[in-house]
């Protein structure tokens, strides 16, 4: 009886867990990286063709992104997880599959021409059909048989529409061992999804650690009042507040707020202010999310549909499904809001959005959910001043705001406050899902508070569950090249900084050139940034 951590570990992204119990592979969550790798991760220790069942807290692609790739390398077993997620995975993994596809397009587009090799996308959409089939949808708190010693029960955990912590029973002869998964705990009074439900009883904890160290505000925030606030001061300039939102989840709150902002009049200057819906994934998922009402809402949001009201929708809501809508947008010149994923701006229509609308001064970028170290998002909260979208400088001059408050997972508080739900001692909790330090950081925390064994595993650690006992302590090797947690000062890229900046001058200088030598300049600088724009968009 053996666990073994494969994604996630000492990282936010990539979800992945291995359980092997008398002869079987279980998965719990099988996600793809997102943003910047800080670890080498050597990845399954078994072929994907052995793995026999799969155990899915929730549809984030950072939990289930790599089922499609499970399925391409043979997997042939069953995906066990919630109704609800099962609806979610049933768009987004085909929407992941569609953008691996287009990115190995784009990607041959510009090999071809440079003679490189032709690139294989991750996997394909039939791919993510394949794995579609595989999954059987699940009721909150009921316990199911998967197979003989292994038994499961998910619980909402008030994260995403469907999300779930899994209790996971495990015997082997005489031995039985309860192991939690956390899966992505919830943030308590989110709209629409009801508060983490508690988990009472465990022999052992895996659980996440995204905000480990860190506290949401301890006063109640006025989400109405500060999004109003943020609305109206763009409006009042006459720009467009760009909101860059994860397509599930996080978009459907912001319907909510938007839809209760003008039922209340709350902005009654601009009381016919238009939203454009521009991601077809977060269109899809917001259909999910009225399919699944009576199992996920929570009362509030209830109360809204035993009324007859539709708590998602509004007059002014505008819906832009292809590309051809989506680039309409930014020809309106009527101040509007702009909602379009992915919500960290690393891939999909936002950065179309961003393009247009980062460097005028009227206009907000605000972000309303957690930035990844590395990402684009991340960077502009902190405070960049120059960034390069397909291809092109942009300077960012827009308003870059955050609605704080709005976030879908626990704080340090809400961590401790689930994990203080178990009523018999632990006897090892087992800390992921955090950045680097912060995964460290909380275990230590989990010790002084409770006095459970905690630890923070590397990739591809293994723990003896009988035994109770570390068996590999993981891979501790940093990715070459990439050291996300250092910013240390770089004097060879100031210099080009400086280098590109009396380049700058020397072009403002000529402006009185005859056009054949302008033409000629321009030619030399384009075949200079052509030959060093290796992150070319």
């Amino acid at each position: 009886m053996k666990l073994t951590f494969i994604g996630a570990a000492h990282e936010v992204t990539g979800s992945c867990h291995l359980l092997q119990t008398d002869g079987k592979n279980i998965l719990v969550d099988c996600g793809m990286e997102q943003g910047p790798d800080l670890y080498e991760n050597p990845g399954l220790p078994i072929a994907e063709s052995d793995v026999d069942y799969v155990l899915l807290t929730h549809a984030h692609i950072d939990h289930s992104g790599l089922l499609p790739f499970l399925t391409k390398k043979g997997f042939k077993g069953s995906i066990f997880t919630t109704y609800a997620t099962a609806d979610l995975c049933n768009i987004m993994l085909r929407d992941s599959a569609h953008i691996q596809e287009f990115e190995a397009e784009w990607r041959n587009r510009k090999g071809r021409r440079a003679g490189q090799p032709e690139f294989e996308p991750l996997y394909v959409m039939q791919d993510a059909l394949d794995a579609i089939e595989h999954i059987i949808p699940c009721q909150y708190n009921e316990r199911i048989k998967v197979c003989e010693g292994l038994e499961v029960r998910f619980t909402d955990v008030g994260h995403l529409l469907g999300s779930a912590s899994i209790e996971v029973w495990v015997t082997e002869g005489d031995v039985t061992k309860k192991i939690v998964f956390s899966g992505d705990i919830g943030n308590i009074d989110q709209p629409i999804i009801k508060d983490p439900t508690y988990t009472t009883t465990a022999d052992y904890v895996v659980m996440e650690s995204t905000y480990g160290n860190r506290l949401h505000s301890s006063e109640k925030p006025d989400y109405l009042a500060d999004f109003s606030k943020v609305l109206k001061e763009t409006f009042d300039r006459k720009g467009n507040v760009v909101i860059p939102s994860f397509a599930v989840g996080r978009t459907q709150e912001l319907l909510y707020f938007i839809r209760e902002i003008k039922e209340k009049k709350l902005i009654p200057e601009y009381q016919d202010f238009e939203v454009y819906l521009d991601s077809p994934l977060a269109i899809e998922a917001t259909k999910v999310f009225s399919k699944n009402v009576r199992e996920c809402f929570d009362e509030e949001a209830m109360k809204l549909v035993n009324a007859g009201i539709n708590p998602l929708l509004f007059d002014g809501l505008k819906i832009s499904t292809t590309s051809d809508d989506s680039k309409l947008i930014n020809f309106i010149e009527k101040p509007k809001v702009i909602i379009s994923a992915s919500g960290m701006c690393d891939a999909g229509r936002i950065r179309h959005h961003l393009k247009h609308n980062l460097w005028r001064p009227e206009c907000t970028i605000l972000f309303v959910g957690y930035q990844a170290k590395g990402t684009l998002g991340r960077r502009l909260i902190e405070g960049e001043k120059n960034v390069r979208l397909f291809g092109e400088p942009i300077e960012v001059k827009a308003r870059i705001k955050s609605l704080h408050g709005v976030s879908g997972h626990a704080d340090m508080n809400g961590l401790l406050k689930w994990l203080g739900g178990f009523q018999l001692p632990v006897s090892q909790v087992f800390v992921v899902h955090g950045e680097d330090t912060v995964t460290e950081e909380f275990a230590k925390t989990v010790e002084e508070k409770f006095g459970y064994p905690a630890w923070a595993p590397f990739p591809n650690a293994e723990f003896d569950l009988v035994n109770c006992e570390i068996l590999k302590e993981g891979v501790k090797i940093p990715v070459k090249g990439k050291k996300p947690f250092q910013k240390k000062e770089d004097t060879a890229f100031e210099r080009l900084l400086a280098a590109g900046r009396r380049l700058m001058g020397v072009i403002g200088r000529n402006e009185g050139l005859a056009n054949k030598d302008k033409a000629k300049f321009e030619s030399q600088i384009n075949n200079l940034a052509d030959k060093w724009d290796v992150w070319d968009e």
